[in-house]
């Protein structure tokens, strides 16, 4: 049976959806940028999410020791299970990526990377599980919209909650950015391939409390264009002259804007906020 996605889905009677972001790679030179992008040096797991119809589970199954393939779509399984149930190194999990308890698949001694072409409609929830997991993975490889890409990589002046989040977590870089023609249906957008090594417990800021700290830059992100003063009054449901106080504290400008700041200085005024008992 033919490996084109397109002959492949025809003949098992499945439709791409609109609402899972169903973009299926096809093109070589493209699943072989993504491979070469891993640094897979073959004693690696790998967890891929939405393998769709397979075509990079096929590359990675070559290269690396093992590889864990979660789909959601019910409609794909047998297709995958057709292509890859006889292969030793891959399992099949039927599932949400966002339900899915890692420590099932995965050993806490095990180290493991990510290498998927994300739906775009869910990309930020997915880094952000994957990043705050328990045991997160030593890097990740996707492929995400052009845009997203930008966010990702964003640098003070520019910055966003995806990036703040990300890069609290480990350092993004892109490595290429692919034409829509590399996708069956063919995609509105430009995608992008970006590798995020992460960092483990050498982050680049240390705070006492990471609830805090995220629970500040959403504070600090809320309020779209307003200044900092502003957003975190309203964010952190305090007064205009507390949010004052605590930016004053760590010697941040409250007319400055969350785009602004550095990783270091939202750790900062995390712990100025909590010492403040705001």
């Amino acid at each position: 049976m033919t490996t084109n996605p397109r002959h492949l889905l025809d003949n098992f009677g499945v439709t791409p959806k609109k609402s899972l972001g169903q973009n299926f790679m096809h093109d070589p030179n493209a699943l072989e940028k993504i491979v070469r992008a891993a640094d897979l040096t073959g004693d690696e797991v790998v967890l891929e999410i939405g393998p769709g119809t397979g075509a990079l589970t096929e590359w990675l199954a070559d290269t690396a020791r093992r590889v864990i393939a979660i789909e959601l779509d019910d409609r794909l399984i047998p297709l995958l299970q057709y292509r890859f149930g006889a292969v030793q190194n891959v399992t099949l999990v039927h599932a949400d990526i966002l339900d899915v308890n890692l420590a099932l698949h995965i050993r806490p001694d095990e180290d493991y990377l990510v290498v998927a072409n994300l739906p775009y409609y869910i990309t930020s929830a997915i880094l952000r599980h994957l990043l705050e997991q328990p045991h997160p993975p030593t890097r990740l490889v996707v492929m995400v919209q052009n845009e997203v890409a930008d966010r990702l990589v964003a640098r003070p002046g520019d910055m966003s909650l995806l990036s703040v989040s990300v890069q609290y977590y480990g350092q993004p870089h892109i490595v290429a950015r692919l034409s829509p023609a590399v996708f069956w249906p063919r995609p509105d957008v430009v995608s992008a391939l970006v590798r995020i090594d992460t960092y483990g417990a050498d982050r680049p800021v240390t705070v006492s409390n990471e609830a805090a700290f995220f629970r500040v830059a959403r504070a600090g992100f809320s309020q779209k264009r307003k200044q900092l003063r502003n957003a975190l009054s309203s964010g952190l449901s305090i007064t205009g002259g507390q949010a004052d106080e605590v930016l004053a504290e760590v010697g941040i400008d409250p007319h400055r804007r969350a785009e602004t700041l550095t990783l270091p200085e939202w750790a900062a005024l995390t712990e100025a906020v909590l010492a403040a008992g705001l």
